[in-house]
């Protein structure tokens, strides 16, 4: 095939995954449209059988790793993790709408880092809402954080999200120095989202949707699922561990996941077909079949624009232009292609530069829908409950954010290079 037919192919093919990905018309898997993309791309030349099997290699431990992550994220909804942290949320908030959000922040920032952003959207935010019924308050200000907080929290751990995994192999870093980067960053911006939180949603917090004054929750305090708390901390510890030894995190991931599973068929809590569910295969074959069709369209042109676009160096200034460009490409393509074009890209540029990247594509998809599969399916999650998420507040609300936050955080990367 020539070059500019198989460009268009490429693109053509990616923009159609995309497309769907973020429509998904009646329910169905995104797989549904990037599987076939990823063979009519080698079919007719788009890419080479090779190049091909190469990139399902490289991403084969990364999907691994987010199988086992959703699995254990689940069985911790079945031991009632979340339960009780909605629980917890409502009985430290005593009544106050502000005091809510608060705590919404650092739990979510909190599972968002420890058992990925999907836990926070798919069983927190639910969790969320039933809260804020329960205390007679608005929800709006606490389930936008879920949203900003499954994209902005992820920046901590390498385990926190897929483009983390991406950006964590290619960077060289062992488990905990890659932490301890990217612990200020995380600091940083969080914090900034909560100040402009505060200041943006002034009006939905001080009393509840009828004026009247919140009644706080007296009820039983909630109980810890220990046994769940005790593995997803051996869990991280597996993954400090196996860092240490060269040993793909995926593995630890599964441990973890396996003696989940292990207790709860044991009390007959999940069947084994609900424990794969949780597993979302299709979504693990969109993601494989994605990032082939990506490397597709990088094989085919995309790669040398965005060579001469991407700055060389780990100074601040080229660290600040290397994540805009990250934030600008995840609005315009999503932030897992992104993250697939610009990590082999920033690579030869050092730590420092792939490190920048990340901050782009986490933090950057906050300004649209179409930033990251998260904010998808955040919005989805959102409309099954009936409340208006509207593309206006949702897009100033992220105009407000993302600049001040990701300048912020990468300027907080830069002394974190210096530093540490």
């Amino acid at each position: 095939m020539n070059a500019p037919l198989a460009e268009t192919l490429s693109v053509s093919l990616l923009v159609a995954s995309l497309a769907w990905a973020v429509l998904r018309p009646a329910g169905r898997s995104e797989a549904f449209v990037a599987v076939p993309a990823a063979v009519v791309a080698v079919g007719l030349g788009a890419i080479s059988p090779g190049h091909a099997l190469e990139e399902a290699e490289r991403l084969g431990p990364v999907i691994g790793f987010l199988a086992a992550v959703l699995v254990l994220a689940h069985l911790c909804d079945v031991e009632g993790l979340f339960t009780a942290c909605g629980a917890w949320m409502a009985r430290w908030a005593a009544g106050r709408p502000r005091r809510l959000l608060t705590a919404v922040f650092v739990l979510a920032s909190v599972v968002t880092a420890v058992l990925s952003l999907d836990a926070t959207v798919v069983l927190l935010t639910p969790v969320v809402f039933a809260t804020a019924a329960r205390m007679g308050v608005r929800s709006k200000p606490h389930v936008y954080a879920c949203a900003h907080l499954s994209n902005t929290a992820s920046l901590l751990l390498p385990v926190s999200n897929l483009t983390n995994l991406l950006a964590f192999t290619a960077s060289g870093l062992s488990f905990t120095r890659f932490a301890a980067l990217m612990a200020l960053p995380w600091l940083v911006a969080v914090g900034l989202e909560y100040a402009v939180f505060r200041r943006f949603f002034a009006d939905d917090l001080p009393a509840g949707p009828s004026g009247a004054e919140p009644v706080p929750d007296t009820g039983p305090p909630p109980a810890l699922p220990l046994f769940a708390l005790v593995t997803v901390g051996c869990t991280l510890a597996g993954f400090v561990v196996a860092s240490a030894l060269g040993i793909e995190p995926a593995w630890a991931a599964l441990a973890g996941a396996l003696v989940m599973a292990g207790r709860a068929l044991a009390r007959r809590r999940v069947t084994p077909v609900a424990v794969v569910r949780s597993a979302a295969p299709g979504f693990l074959a969109f993601v494989l079949a994605l990032g082939i069709v990506v490397r597709a369209v990088v094989d085919n042109g995309l790669a040398d624009a965005l060579r001469h676009a991407l700055p060389d160096g780990s100074g601040l200034l080229a660290l600040l232009g290397a994540a805009a460009l990250a934030a600008v490409l995840a609005n315009l393509i999503n932030n897992l292609p992104a993250v697939l074009v610009l990590v082999p890209l920033a690579a030869p540029a050092g730590t420092g530069a792939v490190l920048a990247v990340l901050l782009g594509v986490n933090i950057g998809p906050n300004l649209t829908y179409a930033g990251s599969l998260a904010t998808l399916l955040w919005r989805r999650v959102v409309q099954e409950r009936a409340e208006h998420v509207g593309v206006g507040e949702f897009t100033r609300l992220g105009l407000l954010t993302v600049p001040v936050t990701l300048g912020a955080a990468v300027v907080a990367l830069w002394v974190s290079l210096q530093v540490v």
